[in-house]
């Protein structure tokens, strides 16, 4: 009763491509495959920004007032 036989998953797969279009899904997955790309681009680690964000920062030298 929880599982979908091949029938459902057909009549599923009609209704998605009626609502979408056969042309628009391939340029979702497109989409999707340049968003993971560009979102592991960003996620790898650059040398040069790696030896510079270890920097400490001192605080300013308060004046007497």
């Amino acid at each position: 009763m929880g599982t979908f036989s091949l029938s459902h998953w057909l009549v599923v797969l009609v209704v998605i491509l009626i609502l979408f279009g056969a042309g628009r899904i391939p340029a979702a997955m497109g989409d999707l495959a340049r968003g993971i790309r560009a979102f592991r681009t960003g996620m790898r680690e650059d040398p040069a920004a790696e030896s510079g964000g270890d920097k400490q920062i001192e605080p300013a030298e308060r004046k007497p007032t």
